[in-house]
């Protein structure tokens, strides 16, 4: 789908919308938001910004619209310079051949350093003065030295960003056990907080930990994709203890179903019968 981005809209409200790119520059990275000074985008281009860090390109992921009254959101959005051109895509592509030898210097000099930490990627600036190497590690890493020895080896800036698991996952990771491919590598960019919670709304706990959890090793990041759904299906019914009316009785709820959008119920009577109802959606 293609884009014609304006600077900003009015709506009937009076309230001014700007329409911004969500950009990301290397697939483990964070995404920032840019004004496509009316570019015509679409997601998947690649284009030229200008960041505090120096020029870079990166790739446009969405799109959104923010209330232009937000004087502070509206002073950090930078706009982005231009799509890349074939002449820009050659550099980078260039600089990116240089990336097996960079990590393999980096990587001797973690060793050399006795640090316990992985490298997993490095990303080249666009402008040439900025390398910043991807890492993980199980906790804070004390890599001064090794910032300084690397600054020397390539006299450029250097940055290194650490990653979690669920990140190395999305670089590395292909198909989940569904047989389809990794939502954080698919569609989720933004993933956000994967809660324990999220198990017990969705009522999958009885599935066990080896079902709940991905290729990262921690709870699945589809439960994140489908929790607003459970949440919203879990209010329309009424919560476990409640003395409801049914068809053969009265009782007291004792167990949800939220897919199926039924509700057990124990009924009133020395034989204790238990029952499996609907909820009568109220017109």
């Amino acid at each position: 789908m293609i884009v014609f981005v304006e600077h900003g809209m009015p709506c009937s409200y009076g309230i001014i919308y700007m329409n911004v790119a969500e950009v990301q520059f290397s697939p483990w990275d964070k995404s920032y938001w840019f004004d496509p000074a009316g570019l015509r985008l679409e997601i998947g281009d690649k284009v030229v910004v200008h960041t505090e860090l120096g020029v870079d390109i990166g790739t446009i992921i969405g799109f959104q619209e923010i209330d232009r009254g937000d004087e502070k959101k509206d002073k950090e959005i930078k706009t982005i310079s231009r799509k890349a051109n074939f002449s820009d895509l050659e550099k980078i592509q260039k600089k990116n051949q240089q990336k097996a030898e960079a990590l393999k210097i980096a990587k001797k000099l973690i060793d050399k350093h006795k640090l316990n930490m992985k490298l997993v990627d490095a990303h080249f600036s666009f402008d040439g003065g900025r390398i910043t190497f991807a890492f993980i590690a199980d906790g804070r890493v004390d890599f001064r030295e090794l910032v300084k020895d690397l600054t020397h080896k390539f006299q450029k800036s250097i940055r290194l960003h650490q990653l979690g698991v669920r990140d190395e996952a999305k670089m590395v990771g292909e198909f989940g056990p569904c047989g389809i491919p990794l939502c954080c590598r698919n569609f989720l960019n933004n993933l956000g907080q994967v809660s324990s919670e999220f198990v017990e709304t969705q009522q999958i706990a009885h599935r066990g930990g080896e079902r709940l959890t991905g290729m990262c090793g921690r709870l699945k990041c589809c439960l994140r994709f489908e929790q607003d759904l459970y949440v919203e299906l879990a209010k329309k019914l009424p919560p476990v203890g409640s003395n409801v009316k049914t068809d053969q009785g009265r009782g007291v709820i004792t167990a949800q179903n939220i897919l199926k959008q039924t509700v057990k119920v124990k009924l009133e009577g020395e034989d204790g019968l238990e029952i499996e109802v609907p909820i009568k959606n109220k017109e």
